[in-house]
This record gives C-alpha cells, sequence and structure tokens, in this order.
C-alpha cells in the first residue's frame, strides 16, 4: 500500500440497527386478556396480504424515488446494503440531473411469490420472489424486514438470479418457511460467517465457493487489473454482519440454506510518478471527495445470495449486486 491514505480509513458508519424493543400482541378472549410475548413465540413473520401490501409500497417508493432522483422518498423503504448502494445511486443521479431522471422507467413486479419464515424473535422478516420488467428473465429477490411491530417492513437485501437457480423452501403444512440460525452448524459453511469467508476466499482463493461470476472469474478480472501500464490497483474486502447488514437464511427443501449476505469492497488506483489516474465518469465524480491526482479509492457495497448445503460441499453465489456509495482522490 502507497502512503496514500489507507482506503479503509474511507469507512463511514454503518447506518445504526434498529432497536428491538419487547412488544407484544394482546388478544381478548371470553376467558379474560391474554397476552402473547412477540419475541418469543414462534409465530409466521407476517401475512401473506401484509407482504404483498409491502411490496407494492417499496415498489411505489422506489419509481417515485426513481423518477425524482430523492432519495427522501424511498429512504423509509430500505435498510441495510440495499439503502447505501440506492442512496448513493440517487445521490449522483441528482447531482447530474437536478430535474430528475430523463432515463426513468416505471419497475413493475409481477407474478409475485413470498416465502414467510415461521420464527421467535426480531427482526421478522420474509422474502419475495417476483418477476420484473428490468433485468432480463431474472427473478428478482427481495428480503423485508422489520425490528418491531411498530416499524414498517424494509428491504435489506435485493438481488437479481436465474429463474431455474431458485432453490425449493422447506415448508410447513401451513406453507410457512423455516429460517436457519445463522450459527447453524448442519451446513457447509454457517451463514452467519459467509461474509468474511467470501471476503477471505476474494483475496487468497480456496475451495469453498463454486467458480463462477461472483467467485473465480471475479478474482480473475481483479488479478487482471492489478497491473496495467502506468498504475496499480489495489483491492481490500471486508464482511459486514452486523444490525442491518446481518445475513438472512432459509431452509431449503434438499436441507440447505438460502442465505443473505453483505460485504464492502475497496478498489485504490495508484498511478506511477509522471503519470495520473484516468478521469471516471460522472456519476462516479458525483460521489468523490478530494482532487484525484496521483490516486483514487472507490468504495462498494454489495450484497449476494448463495446457496449453502448440507452437510459437506461447495457454496454456490447465485446473485450479487453491488454499488458504488464513495470515492475519495488524492
Amino acid at each position: 500500500m502507497s502512503r496514500d491514505r489507507d482506503p479503509r480509513t474511507l469507512r463511514r458508519p454503518a447506518r445504526s440497527a434498529l432497536i428491538a424493543t419487547s412488544a407484544t400482541a394482546l388478544s381478548l378472549t371470553a376467558s379474560g386478556c391474554v397476552v402473547v410475548h412477540g419475541e418469543r413465540e414462534i409465530l409466521p413473520s407476517t401475512t401473506r396480504a401484509e407482504a404483498a401490501q409491502a411490496l407494492q409500497e417499496f415498489t411505489t417508493a422506489y419509481n417515485e424515488a426513481d423518477k425524482a432522483y430523492d432519495g427522501t422518498l424511498d429512504a423509509g423503504h430500505t435498510t441495510g446494503a440495499l439503502a447505501d448502494i440506492d442512496s448513493a445511486r440517487l445521490k449522483a443521479g441528482k447531482a447530474n440531473n437536478p430535474d430528475g431522471n430523463p432515463r426513468h422507467t416505471p419497475l413493475k413486479l409481477t407474478d409475485a411469490k413470498f416465502t414467510i419464515p415461521k420464527k421467535a424473535g426480531w427482526p421478522r422478516w420474509f422474502v419475495a420472489d417476483a418477476a420484473g420488467n428490468k433485468g432480463g428473465t431474472s427473478r428478482w429477490l427481495l428480503v423485508f424486514t422489520r425490528s418491531s411491530l411498530d416499524d414498517p417492513f424494509q428491504v435489506a437485501y435485493l438481488t437479481l438470479v436465474a429463474p431455474d437457480k431458485v432453490p425449493q423452501f422447506k415448508t410447513d403444512a401451513d406453507g410457512w418457511a423455516e429460517p436457519v440460525p445463522v450459527n447453524s452448524t448442519d451446513l457447509a459453511t454457517d451463514p452467519g460467517d459467509l461474509s468474511r469467508t467470501y471476503t477471505t476466499y476474494l483475496k487468497d482463493g480456496g475451495e469453498t465457493f463454486t467458480d463462477g461470476p461472483h467467485t473465480s472469474q471475479w478474482r480473475a478480472v481483479r488479478q487482471k487489473n492489478s497491473k496495467k501500464p502506468g498504475m496499480v490497483t489495489q483491492y481490500i474486502d471486508e464482511p459486514l454482519t452486523n444490525g442491518d447488514y446481518a445475513p438472512l437464511a432459509l431452509r431449503t427443501a434438499d436441507g440447505g440454506a438460502l442465505v443473505f449476505f453483505t460485504t464492502r469492497h475497496f478498489e485504490k488506483q495508484t498511478a506511477y510518478a509522471g503519470t495520473s489516474v484516468p478521469t471516471p465518469n460522472k456519476d462516479v465524480l458525483a460521489l468523490t471527495k478530494g482532487e484525484i491526482k496521483q490516486s483514487f479509492t472507490m468504495e462498494f457495497v454489495s450484497n449476494e445470495v448463495a446457496l449453502d448445503p448440507k452437510g459437506q460441499g461447495k457454496v454456490t453465489i447465485l446473485g450479487r449486486i453491488q454499488g458504488l456509495t464513495s470515492a475519495e482522490g488524492s
């Protein structure tokens, strides 16, 4: 690493996690008042009707924000990785198009299927799987979460996955899904360790993950780009696992798990003496602090979805969406 500012000093504090309080649901019966403690009782995270409403409210807010390039319009409907990615995208768009998005096309999500886990404690969450009018034939997987009965459902994870790669989930007789604890040891990799395991793999390689565009191919691209005429590119990858970035997992029908998790990535370009770093495009410049001379560091947040098999085996990254969240030149 050069003497320029270490990319890790560019971190900003992660969005504060919502503090879950002991919520109770009150049910009146003929015999009197019965209190059900939401933090202890195993209950569906929501109803299917409420899940459909949450998806519609998110889509409406997302379209309004995209049309106006105004992050305040959907801030109440996003959290975690998606909030970081979406707010930065809208900020850059607004800087370059103050009157709004001239290329806006409303997002339409259809054929929605809802997988709702039955669980105790907070957060409550569910997965929406829908067809979209963007992203080709890929299915849109959105993870909605909330930390108390008083909070709205917000989308923490959004990934696109090929239709034939979306797994079948384990469900009970009533159709409710089974969440997988982050410290589960019956899988190839504990869900809570996937973020750290993935960032370690990107640096050192290994046999944990199957080959593909988000694993072996991405490592190959980065190795090729690390040294180009007149410039060196360095990469730092970090796990994100706390608060709104916590991994979430669902049991699949074959005993494995579908895991959603988050990572952070830094890419630092340093030019040799007498040369300069290429000027990035206007959307990147809108998120850049400082003057780009000898070096340029970009910070990205990425959310991934992976198939984690039962027992032994390799983890498969099914989808990944990454967005630039900040940059700095020096």
